[in-house]
């Protein structure tokens, strides 16, 4: 019964042309969605790139400093004694 109504109403043209403007209006509302959720992803992995590079440039710092250090004790009295630590 509904599928004989179904046909029935989109024998009609002014059916059929509103059936058309809704798809492409339901098309054009996912396609606004879809860019919404991909900048919000794009925003996301920017975030954590920029994480990411400052927790390395952290670490680089850190392994600098470890790199300098005084390997023994009196290395550390040296420095200490020539003003350099």
């Amino acid at each position: 019964m509904w599928a004989s109504l179904a046909v029935g109403l989109f024998t009609r043209p002014w059916a059929r042309r509103a059936a058309a403007i809704a798809l492409a209006l339901l098309t054009i509302a996912l396609f606004i969605l879809n860019l919404r959720r991909t900048a919000e992803r794009a925003g996301r992995t920017a975030e954590r790139l920029e994480t990411l590079e400052r927790n390395d440039a952290i670490h680089r710092q850190m392994l600098e400093a470890a790199a300098s250090r005084p390997r023994s004790r009196d290395d550390l009295l040296d420095r200490l004694r020539g003003g350099q630590f």
